[in-house]
């Protein structure tokens, strides 16, 4: 796959670096695989125009701004054609950061965040459970993050 995308293993390096610390300088991370600052701006720049790379985030520690509560919640929706108006809705929900259609016991699978259980609650009752085409949730509260990593891709 990595060579129809036209990527080689310094691209892979790259990603690899930057998904490690997306704030180290172009200039460093060329030191640190021997190559110039330029050709890691030419690359990057490659990666973007390919939609490898789609923008690069912050991490916060959002537990230290108040934001308590992760929730993973298992969807059951009505049939598995709503599926498409239901993400649209999810999206509308700020506190809803991740949306995956899954195989297995539930259709989706989505992560919400909130301060406090009250929010929780606010957001299952108010928002996810008034979704058209949603017959039922299965919510599961993370008690503690143990690991949050991405994949290796330089392999």
């Amino acid at each position: 796959m990595t060579s129809k995308l036209n990527i080689d293993k310094l691209d892979l390096q790259i990603l690899e670096a930057l998904m490690e610390n997306a704030d180290i300088s172009y200039a460093d991370l060329g030191k640190k695989l021997f190559v110039s600052g330029g050709t890691i701006h030419v690359r990057i720049k490659k990666l973007e125009e390919i939609k490898i790379v789609k923008g690069r985030k912050l991490v916060a520690d959002l537990s230290l701004l108040g934001y308590d509560v992760i929730a993973f919640i298992g969807v059951y929706l009505d049939k598995s054609s709503v599926c498409d108006d239901v993400t649209k809705e999810l999206k509308k929900i700020p506190e809803v950061v991740r949306i995956n259609y899954t195989t297995g016991n539930y259709n989706m699978f989505i992560e919400i965040i909130c301060k406090d259980i009250q929010q929780l609650r606010a957001v299952l009752h108010d928002k996810l459970h008034k979704i058209s085409g949603i017959d039922r949730t299965e919510t599961l509260i993370s008690l503690e993050e143990n690991l949050n990593r991405s994949v290796r891709v330089n392999e």
